[in-house]
């Protein structure tokens, strides 16, 4: 089943460049399959009496042109597939031509909130979304590559408006953590951090980021602390937010081109 929402760039949803941000898009994307859920009676309420969650796994997002400041919009999500523990779902924003502005391609895990274990879904669970075929976009696999060598960067600890109704870190928020804690002398071909004080995204003058995926590997908690690496190749940059033993709790790639 198709779901969509018209929209508008609002102002505070753009960097200083007139163009929604990142994470707003990223936002607009969560809230579609958010507003979905909801309105089919399955939402964050219900499955939360009934101890259950669905957690985001991974991100694949590909931008094609970033929307800017009063444009309208239209986004849209649908599931494209439920296999075992998990649910895989396809997001989409237009522009009022109708011509794509971003794609993405997401997985998600059912957990029972008290365990912190993924299970099954049970029929009540997905059978209202439905199932329909996916975008044609060039997927990619769910695991993104460590890089051999990483950079350390200062830590910092999990705050309070960094959680979501499930006790834990929001999606969006390690994108913003990832971006808040580049190094602010990049140059061309590089991500340049502007705004740190109101961990804002952080895009540069030159870089156009064309695909970002977020591998989510463990839930931060209130209180937690995050250490951040840092690795920049020739055609990616990574950012791997750590716990204290430098296992992830989520690894972010960041492309110009894909």
């Amino acid at each position: 089943m198709y779901y969509t929402f018209d929209s508008r760039i609002r102002y505070s949803e753009i960097d200083h460049h007139g163009t929604v941000t990142l994470p707003g898009i990223i936002n607009y994307f969560q809230d579609c399959s958010t507003f979905q859920s909801e309105d089919l009676g399955i939402g964050t309420t219900v499955l939360k009496e009934e101890k259950r969650a669905w957690l985001l796994s991974y991100w694949q997002v590909i931008l094609n042109r970033k929307p800017e400041l009063g444009e309208k919009i239209t986004i849209g999500t649908f599931a494209t597939e439920f296999k075992g523990l998990f649910g895989n779902r396809n997001f989409y924003m237009k522009d009022a031509d109708g011509k794509y502005l971003a794609c993405a391609n997401s997985v998600w895990a059912f957990i029972d909130t008290e365990t912190g274990r993924p299970t099954r879904p049970q029929p009540k669970d997905v059978q209202l979304y439905g199932v329909e075929e996916p975008l044609d976009i060039p997927y990619e696999g769910r695991k993104i590559r460590l890089p051999e060598e990483t950079d350390d960067l200062e830590a910092f600890p999990v705050r309070k408006y960094h959680i979501d109704t499930n006790e834990h870190v929001n999606n969006c928020q390690y994108i913003r953590m990832a971006a808040d804690h580049l190094p602010e002398d990049f140059k061309v071909g590089q991500l340049r951090a502007e705004y740190k004080r109101q961990a804002l995204e952080f895009l540069p003058d030159d870089l156009q980021i064309a695909q970002l995926r977020v591998e989510y590997k463990k839930a931060a908690v209130l209180g937690d602390m995050i250490y951040p690496k840092l690795s920049k190749e020739a055609d990616r940059i990574v950012v791997e937010l750590c716990d204290e033993q430098a296992k992830p709790y989520a690894v972010l790639e960041f492309k110009e081109e894909i």
